[in-house]
């Protein structure tokens, strides 16, 4: 059976639950149009984290990886299109779960400036509006762990030559989260609602080997 992996990050910062961890449990072991979906739980802290996700990968030999973080003040799931060759932790007040702080350092010194994802982010956006659930393609993944893990994995899987799809999505803060007072007026979304948005997600990565051409209209702020 194809394997999709699945990652979540771990609590950091002022998230004591991490919405993708929830989700990534969540969904560990469905299957979706004959695919299982594989979850890994992923250290908050730089370089670390890639490790992780490509001895995940040389295990399971996945056909799609979905890598999810939360993005706290975003009302809506958001599917990355791009990650950049540049980390800035500093500029969030930001240190990793190893007390690590970068500011304007490269995740791989030498590499390309920034890699596309290569999921379908135009259907799945576009299949969880359908769904009734408020999704959004993201041009700015941050300069924190997010963006350092999908640049490292993307960077991995090109310089390998891997016949792997993968990319990125953003889940914003759950509801408990949202309601602390270093949180207070952020939006949120339920552990229900943001599964249901990435398990669906997932299904129009396996429908559409290519992406569609449709407009995908935003009003994202952040």
């Amino acid at each position: 059976m194809t394997k999709i992996l699945l990652t979540g990050f771990e609590a950091f910062g002022n998230t004591p639950v991490n919405p993708a961890e929830s989700v990534a449990r969540a969904l560990d072991n469905k299957v979706v149009l004959g695919s299982a979906i594989v979850s890994r739980i992923v250290p908050n802290n730089f370089f670390d984290c890639i490790e992780c996700v490509c001895a995940a990968i040389a295990e399971l030999n996945p056909a799609v990886v979905v890598m999810m973080g939360e993005y706290g003040g975003r009302a809506t799931i958001t599917v990355e299109r791009i990650a950049q060759n540049l980390n800035d932790s500093t500029r969030y007040n930001l240190a990793d779960n190893n007390g690590c702080a970068l500011q304007d350092q490269p995740t791989i010194p030498g590499g390309p400036i920034a890699y596309y994802s290569s999921l379908p982010i135009r259907a799945m956006v576009k299949t969880m509006r359908e769904a009734g659930i408020p999704a959004d393609i993201s041009d700015a993944p941050g300069t924190f762990c997010c963006n350092h893990l999908l640049y490292g994995t993307l960077h991995h899987i090109s310089s390998n030559a891997l016949p792997i799809r993968a990319g990125w999505i953003h889940l914003p803060h759950l509801p408990s989260v949202a309601a602390l007072p270093e949180n207070l007026g952020a939006p949120s979304m339920s552990v229900e609602t943001s599964a249901a948005g990435v398990e669906v997600g997932i299904k129009a990565i396996l429908e559409h080997p290519v992406d569609i051409g449709d407009p995908i209209p935003s009003r994202l702020q952040i």
